[in-house]
């Protein structure tokens, strides 16, 4: 593990495993903290015509924390991350930051290979970390959201954003200095439950990451990225209000370029510069931090440092990763690295547990707080032989302080009986009613003394024209009140409720024809047989109306008539689903009421043994200690309990594996009824009258089945087959790989759809934009 500095950040330096590693200008010492670094440099003067002497200092000594020299992943991850991420659950925020020049290895050492299991990268592993803590701990309830920040050219862009459930209407994004920290107005959050969920959250983000090719580095990230993980741990036993948030960060940098080694020339070296600036801000941050007689810090120089402000030192545990690339070309780069490390290794930090107060409980505590104060002041009365009362006073105790009130400002009463603070309050407020009452009652009274005559003149004419109409005639109906009547019809024409009922049911009927004929399928009388499945109902349909329906109305049709088998489908599994749920649910519950029934009965035979052991125990001829009898049926009960435990968790086990198997039945039975809708949709609706002719839905890219291989290039298959290929072979060697490569699949196959999706819905027409927030060059 790595040497734990608590009052500053700790830097480990990796190296990029290379084969021309430069022996001559680079040494690790025995102590695996110290680097030296040594530079020959000779300066030729070629105006005197000899060798000129060269002052420049040419060797270097770094001391740093810890030294990674060809790690595995596994190891660097034990040695770096893992103490930060159980922290985490403790309250404590952390902070993993990637640094070093353009291909030295940070992308490789926060996100890993991700085709290959072994090769993740710290990231990856920290979720499974995250989520095995999360079943270590059954006592506390714990959340888990994500969000992912990319800042490109000093620009702030969500990599979750292409998401369905991410709204597209999201506000521009914008960095906030609240209560609890920095936050970004604008980032989407997204709930993660299972390990699977997290991993296809960082798999879409890296998806959509700008990446490009240079000289030294064929996928070099052009854009610096943040992976938040906030984690929300409450407890479930405990009855404090109080629970604990923390924030884990994982800062993947982009890095520093030389654009005399680099070659970048046009848009790649607009982002070198960029990249280079913002790298140049954090390092005058950095130094700012280390010097304690500096009272400005220049967060809000560039979005990097600004969106950093809680995460660079301050309140967490922070460990920064200086990647290295030891050749003796790079030798440079390598040292400018260091130096940095080391002025990292200055910062302060002071880590701070991040508890929240949770406000509704707090409220219940307070009110329980209050009447047990109330109890105490009743008793203490009560010895004292006084006479009170501490509980809100009535509504009889009310109305008659109000009564004691009037009688006193009336004169008929000398004084008001007062015993307790609330009485003075209520006292207060009957006279303040009073004194309103009494204003009120005056401006009535003038009001009734001075206007009366004027109302009474003006409602004689509407009184009597009111009698006017209403003995015209009597009849049913209403006329017009804007000036035009259309008269009255008879009481005898009145209709009656069935006959309303009825005339209702024939309207409804009415439209329903109307609706199929403009759908364009028409209504086939009672008793009568549908058409074969080989004739085509569109040829004898009417002509396609103008304005087609929307996709709600018409999909509630299509739900009805030609869907309804999939739509009866769908509703079953989803009735099966729930019955499932339901008795995972129960067994759950029974489950952990069985667990605590075995920690009671296992600190009652505990107990038991302790008071055999202080009484003193007898033993048989064997040497086996004898028992009593309450003893013995408290350990057999308690077997009892294990073995229901086991058989309990077993069937919950299959319970749970059948529930994810009918998920999966209902997913694909709405994909299905949702893919048909579409086709049908365009079919009806949207495409010419002779487009289908010769061709099947399916050939022309509507209603595909699911399960059916999408037709799509070459090189996409190959790449698809040969992860399911790999998935399969680790799966055998390693079971806990098949989250990883399930979530990995699931992201290649969606975005492998939205490509297909694209290509069949452009029109000869149509020009795409690209989304801004997708900035991933190909190259």
């Amino acid at each position: 593990m790595q040497v734990n500095r608590s009052n500053k950040v700790n830097v480990v330096v990796r190296t990029r495993p290379t084969s021309k590693f430069d022996y001559e200008s680079i040494e690790f010492l025995p102590d695996n903290r110290t680097i030296k670094v040594q530079s020959r440099r000779e300066v030729e003067d070629h105006n005197l015509g000899g060798r000129a002497v060269n002052n420049q200092a040419n060797g270097w000594t770094f001391q740093v924390d810890g030294i990674l020299h060809n790690s595995s992943q596994e190891t660097v991850y034990e040695y770096i991350a893992q103490d930060i991420v159980s922290q985490t659950f403790d309250g404590y925020n952390g902070t993993l930051m990637c640094y070093g020049q353009t291909g030295s290895g940070k992308t490789f050492t926060m996100t890993g290979a991700t085709e290959t299991y072994q090769h993740r990268g710290i990231i990856p592993r920290a979720l499974n970390q995250v989520y095995r803590e999360i079943e270590a701990r059954p006592d506390y309830s714990i959340a888990v959201r994500i969000s992912y920040l990319e800042i490109y050219n000093e620009m702030m862009f969500d990599l979750l954003s292409t998401l369905p459930e991410t709204p597209n209407n999201a506000p521009a994004m914008v960095v906030m200095e609240g209560d609890h920290g920095i936050e970004i107005k604008g980032l989407s959050s997204h709930r993660a439950a299972s390990e699977e969920d997290a991993l296809n959250l960082l798999f879409e983000g890296e998806t959509n990451r700008a990446i490009s090719e240079h000289t030294l580095n064929a996928r070099s990230s052009r854009s610096h990225c943040i992976f938040t993980v906030l984690i929300e741990t409450r407890s479930r036993t405990s009855s404090s209000s109080r629970y604990t948030t923390s924030k884990l960060n994982f800062v993947d940098l982009a890095g520093s370029e030389r654009l005399s080694k680099t070659e970048s020339a046009g848009k790649v070296k607009q982002e070198a510069m960029y990249i280079n600036r913002s790298l140049t801000f954090l390092e005058q941050t950095i130094l700012a931090l280390s010097d304690r007689r500096r009272d400005h810090i220049p967060y809000r120089q560039s979005k990097l440092t600004h969106v950093l402000k809680d995460s660079i030192g301050g309140n967490c545990n922070m460990t920064m990763v200086a990647n290295i690339w030891t050749e003796n070309r790079q030798l440079e780069e390598t040292t400018s690295t260091l130096r940095f490390a080391q002025r990292m290794m200055k910062v302060p930090v002071q880590p701070t547990i991040n508890e929240q107060v949770d406000a509704e409980r707090m409220v219940l505590q307070l009110r329980g707080e209050v009447a047990s104060l109330r109890q105490e002041l009743v008793l203490h009365d009560t010895l004292a032989n006084k006479s009170g009362s501490y509980a809100p006073l009535s509504d009889a105790q009310l109305r008659e302080i109000d009564r004691q009130v009037r009688r006193y400002v009336d004169g008929d009463a000398d004084d008001i009986d007062v015993v307790n603070l609330r009485q003075i309050r209520a006292v207060f407020a009957a006279f303040r009613s009073v004194v309103v009452g009494l204003g009120t009652e005056i401006e009535e009274r003038l009001r009734a003394k001075f206007e009366l005559l004027e109302k009474q003149e003006e409602v004689v004419e509407p009184a009597v024209k009111g009698s006017e109409v209403a003995g015209e005639s009597e009849g049913v109906g209403e006329t017009d009140g804007r000036g035009f009547g259309v008269g009255v019809a008879p009481v005898a024409n009145a209709r009656t409720s069935s006959s309303i009922l009825t005339s209702s049911k024939r309207s409804k009927r009415s439209r329903s024809r109307e609706k199929g004929a403009e759908f364009g399928v028409a209504a086939a009388p009672s008793g009568a047989t549908a058409a074969p499945s080989g004739v085509s109902v569109a040829s004898a349909a009417p002509e396609r109306p103008s304005t087609p329906p929307t996709r709600t109305a018409a999909f509630e049709d299509y739900r009805n008539d030609a869907g309804i088998e999939l739509a009866t489908i769908l509703a079953e599994n989803k009735h099966i689903l729930l019955e499932k749920k339901d008795a995972c649910r129960e067994l759950a519950k029974r489950i952990n009421s069985t667990k605590q029934s075995i920690d009671e009965v296992r600190v009652d035979v505990e107990s038991k043994r302790n008071q055999r052991i202080e009484e003193g125990e007898y033993l048989t001829e064997n040497g086996d200690p004898i028992i009593g009898e309450e003893e013995y049926f408290l350990i057999k009960h308690l077997k009892e309990l294990k073995s229901r435990y086991r058989v309990d968790y077993e069937d919950l086990r299959n319970v749970r594996a059948e529930v994810h198997y009918c998920q999966k039945l209902v997913d694909q039975c709405r994909q299905r009824l949702i893919t048909e809708f579409d086709g049908w949709y365009s079919r009806c609706f949207l495409s010419a009258s002779g487009e289908f002719e010769g061709s099947t839905a399916a050939g022309v890219g509507l209603g595909e089945q699911p399960g059916r291989r999408l037709d799509c290039p070459e090189d996409r298959l190959d790449e698809m087959e040969l992860l399911q290929r790999r998935q399969q072979e680790l799966r055998l060697l390693q079971e806990d790989s098949a989250v990883y490569h399930q979530a990995k699949m699931r992201t290649i196959e969606r975005k492998e759809l939205g490509r297909r999706d694209y290509g069949r819905d452009k029109s000869p027409d149509m020009t795409y934009k690209r989304p801004v927030n997708q900035l991933t060059m190909a190259h």
